[in-house]
């Protein structure tokens, strides 16, 4: 990999970092020797742990919206979005005016554009539904190495290509897997000219999620992560509002307890979810932090279970077991400082 610094790298001005730089530098060597084992495992991958938190709560939000979609009446993806970004943004623009964060509405000069970028592509990554989306760590990964300057170590690489392997026997998507039971069957007959449209409409979520992520990682700690998740829930409220309006899209009002209750979790769990994936990626490298995501898959399955009572096949459990070692490898592998990293210039 070439040392030519990333265009998308800038010297900023202010740091909104809240912990301290994890890419360890040599002043802090000797603080770090003088702690113990597990504060030192957790200040050195407190990025990754930030990402793989996130996961959980983005299980919990995409279980609270099959449970919301078992209700009459269903409630539509854009209305979701709609109230969940709501809620979001409402909560991102409170916290910072009573935080006196600068700059709460149109975010810090120098990464405004970047901004914009991640509050459009990130429309797609809230409507990503297939399984193909699993594939936007790896492309991730990639786009961090080749626009960020980011390493991308072959344990990394090797990590990532099995957890997806695990995403694929516990998904068993149809058409791998034609003479067993998909783990989430299709309730309508579909052509095969919606199949491929579903197939390309995921692709873009895939070039749509990587440019999210990337997005993130490139605005590092230049902005305080209240920025990035403003611009993010206020695209993705506005693409989805208009969505409603042009395709007529009625807005369907809340008729249970249950129902508002569902709908009030969406929200917060997906701010929560948010909050936390934009912590992790500005402190870890995109190659590093993207195998995280597929711990997703492993908190759903579990969720399945006690929410529902769902015994996982045999085939689930090897995936689960296999996302998790992959996870594990990644967390526990040192890992090793790039001289243009985004870690470096934005701690």
């Amino acid at each position: 990999m070439s040392n030519s610094e990333s265009p998308l790298n800038h010297t900023m001005g202010h740091n909104y970092g809240s912990t301290q730089s994890t890419s360890g530098t040599s002043r802090d060597d000797g603080a770090m020797d003088r702690r113990s084992n597990v504060p030192s495992f957790v200040a050195n991958n407190a990025g990754m742990l930030y990402i793989i938190s996130s996961q959980f709560f983005f299980a919990s939000m995409n279980l609270s919206v099959k449970m919301l979609n078992s209700l009459e009446p269903p409630v539509h993806a854009f209305e979701v979005i709609v109230v969940r970004m709501g809620i979001t943004l409402t909560c991102c623009v409170i916290y910072m005016i009573v935080t006196g964060v600068p700059n709460p509405i149109i975010g810090p000069k120098g990464v405004r554009t970047l901004l914009i970028i991640r509050g459009i592509s990130g429309i797609y990554l809230s409507q990503m539904r297939q399984f193909l989306t699993f594939l936007t760590p790896l492309t991730t990964a990639v786009a961090g190495c080749l626009l960020l300057r980011e390493g991308y170590s072959v344990t990394q690489a090797v990590a990532g290509v099995c957890s997806l392997l695990g995403v694929v026997l516990i998904a068993r998507p149809p058409f791998l897997f034609n003479s067993m039971p998909a783990a989430i069957p299709d309730s309508l007959e579909t052509t095969p000219a919606q199949r491929l449209a579903a197939v390309g409409a995921s692709l873009i979520g895939v070039v749509g999620a990587t440019g999210a992520y990337t997005s993130i990682r490139a605005i590092g700690k230049r902005a305080h992560p209240m920025h990035v998740m403003t611009f993010f829930s206020l695209w993705c409220t506005i693409i989805a509002s208009l969505g409603m309006v042009v395709f007529n899209i009625p807005v369907v009002y809340p008729r249970s307890w249950r129902w508002s209750l569902l709908l009030l979790m969406v929200g917060v769990f997906g701010f929560v979810a948010q909050t936390l994936l934009t912590l992790g990626l500005q402190r870890e490298t995109v190659s590093r932090g993207s195998t995280g995501v597929y711990i997703q898959m492993l908190f759903a399955v579990v969720l399945e279970r006690l929410i529902f009572g769902v015994v996982p096949s045999l085939l689930s459990v090897l995936g689960a077991a296999i996302i998790m070692s992959s996870a594990l490898c990644v967390v526990l592998t040192r890992r090793e400082p790039t001289l243009n990293s985004t870690a470096d210039s934005t701690a």
